[in-house]
């Protein structure tokens, strides 16, 4: 079943349309991408979702259900503009917050002691938030957020403020996660992180969505026909084999290794390809070259513009 699902989602500010008939669908327990420039209409979306706004036209439903404030306890939120107190002590401040999200004081006191551990976080719990780094007060609010273990997390660039070390931290919870029954809804702008973590994406741009579905099934359907391969024992009469029937890319060779890259026409496999080379040289290595995530959001962003 899909968690979230929207119908025709709009939002209109003054003369402006932020997003138009906005189609998106998130199935349970998975991580879902949501891409776009910046001005496209993702944290409009996120608003909507959580309620925080309301669309001019069109429907959310979530489990099945028309999204209503019943469902409120159910979803986590993360925005990117964080908003913590900053005079207000963080044990004290993160202990209010989990109350509000409805755990009683001992539950909240027993999972805020669980996460500060594992987070390594137990000497900031008298420190005032101002007195801790961006990083630092990233990671509080991230434990909030999770604290009454919502079935459904939106995190608007989960990663911003974290250096290396805490990204993995963060990405690895975040796969924690979604493995445990949490289905999470992300905007970001790193593709990295997206090729890592996303089972679906959505694509908005100009407040559209042009491009969404699962992340194997959308590169399946950019990929080009092409190959690269590692050759020992390489003989040079190849490039006259390969420039008769493909189209060669790239060639570099390092050592005694040799590395290629080729295109196949449509009208030839992969097996074709692998004939052809196999009397000249040795195959240490063979794989399909499939666009990332980042090269596909360039090219259809390129496109609208």
């Amino acid at each position: 079943m899909d968690i979230i699902s929207t119908n025709n989602i709009t939002k209109q500010f003054i003369n402006q349309t932020v997003l138009d008939n906005i189609n998106i669908s998130v199935p349970e327990q998975s991580i879902f991408g949501l891409l776009g420039p910046n001005g496209a209409g993702k944290t409009t979306l996120i608003r909507i979702i959580n309620q925080i706004i309301a669309p001019d036209k069109g429907q959310i439903s979530f489990l099945g259900n028309k999204l209503s404030s019943i469902h409120t306890k159910q979803i986590g939120y993360l925005p990117e503009e964080r908003g913590l107190y900053k005079k207000m002590k963080v044990g004290e401040q993160s202990l209010y917050l989990a109350q509000l999200k409805g755990l009683s004081k001992h539950d909240a006191l027993k999972k805020l002691k669980y996460w500060f551990e594992k987070f390594e976080m137990q000497d900031w719990w008298n420190k005032k938030v101002e007195e801790l780094s961006k990083g630092m007060q990233q990671k509080v609010q991230f434990v909030i957020t999770v604290i009454h273990e919502p079935v459904l997390l939106i995190f608007d660039e989960p990663f911003s403020g974290f250096d290396p070390i805490n990204v993995n931290i963060i990405r690895e919870e975040i796969l924690n996660l979604r493995d445990k029954g949490a289905t999470v809804i992300f905007s970001t702008h790193n593709m990295a992180s997206v090729e890592e973590l996303c089972d679906y994406i959505a694509l908005i741009n100009k407040s559209k969505n042009i491009l969404n579905g699962n992340i194997k099934e959308i590169k399946d359907t950019y990929k080009a026909n092409i190959y690269e391969f590692e050759l020992s024992e390489y003989n040079e009469k190849i490039k006259t084999v390969i420039n008769n029937n493909f189209e060669l890319l790239e060639h570099s060779t390092k050592d005694s290794l040799t590395k290629i890259k080729i295109k196949i026409l449509d009208s030839v496999s992969p097996n074709d390809l692998i004939k052809a080379i196999l009397p000249y040289a040795k195959i240490i290595s063979f794989k399909e070259i499939l666009p990332s995530i980042n090269d596909i959001f360039i090219k259809e962003v390129s496109k609208e513009n």
